[in-house]
């Protein structure tokens, strides 16, 4: 069955001055502050569409490979992952990189970066990010 995740955002003002707020409806975890500066510039406490992107992938990604790993006899003990997503004003998202660190009895570096790989490539937050680079670094603990 088909689910759907909301969350909306409320703006005031101009883009360079003003500000706003994204809530996640769907599990009610927060309100968040959202600004130009703090996605341009510096964060200051609020966060920014991007940080949302690599929250959302990292998330996703450590899912899949963690599906991967089991399917293929292998389950994790732990997976880290981190999602840098970088962008560039006047030019958008300009790249994601993926590093993760694995936990994983019975299996050695050339099957996890196997493992990692296809991740990448299924996870849905990938996919639905194709438009955009997307590299990975993964290591065992």
């Amino acid at each position: 069955m088909a689910t759907t995740r909301t969350a909306h955002t409320v703006w005031e003002g101009e883009l360079l001055k003003g500000s706003g707020v994204v809530t996640f409806d769907s599990s009610g975890i927060a309100s968040q502050p959202v600004s130009w500066p703090s996605r341009a510039e510096q964060a200051n406490g609020k966060t920014s569409p991007e940080e949302l992107i690599a929250g959302a992938h990292s998330s996703c990604f450590s899912m899949a490979l963690s599906h991967g790993l089991t399917g293929a006899g292998t389950p994790p003990t732990r997976l880290e992952t981190k999602a840098d997503v970088t962008f560039q004003p006047g030019e958008g998202i300009t790249g994601i990189h993926l590093t993760v660190e694995g936990q994983v009895p019975g299996l050695d570096q050339e099957g996890f970066q196997a493992a990692a790989e296809e991740a990448k490539k299924n996870c849905p937050v990938s996919q639905a990010l194709t438009g955009t680079t997307i590299t990975l670094t993964a290591k065992l603990a």
